[in-house]
């Protein structure tokens, strides 16, 4: 199934492409990899998701709808580089972030939301490695900021 066709059966949509806030490019392709650079949860503009540190300021399943967004302006980053999401061959990896309560350890929880999405949109191809990483501070102080690269033709 195309997974532009997947989104909508999902009751999803791609946002608009994010813009770069600083001194950076939001996607770089070289070859067939598309190097995708860390992307908020925000779906609306900065200031639409939930800000602060995860368990604490933000709960787990809020944080993994977080990542989940992440993963959505990822892909529309990659369909903004290349034109369609179908030229997606394979999601390679994420890094994900997580902004960190101490003591905080279930990092690889709140990132299955993004990776779930992806699998979920495109099968397969959507399986990925990934790190999950527990970080003190997010820019904007998002709880989740996700960079992807992807294998496209």
């Amino acid at each position: 199934m195309n997974p532009e066709d997947k989104l909508a059966e999902l009751g999803l949509e791609l946002p608009a492409p994010p813009k770069a806030m600083a001194a950076y490019v939001p996607t770089v392709r070289t070859g067939n990899f598309v190097f995708v650079a860390g992307q908020g949860p925000w779906l609306s503009g900065p200031g639409s998701s939930a800000t602060g540190k995860v368990p604490d300021e933000v709960g787990i399943e809020q944080a993994q709808e977080a990542a989940r967004a992440c993963a959505l302006n990822g892909l529309a980053a990659i369909k903004a580089e290349v034109g369609s999401l179908q030229a997606i061959v394979r999601m390679v990896k994420l890094t994900v972030y997580v902004a960190s309560s101490p003591g905080f350890g279930d990092q690889p929880k709140v990132a299955n939301g993004a990776s779930e999405l992806l699998e979920q949109v495109l099968g397969d191809a959507g399986k990925h490695a990934r790190a999950a990483v527990g970080v003190a501070e997010l820019p904007f102080n998002i709880p989740v900021e996700v960079d992807f690269i992807a294998e496209v033709r």
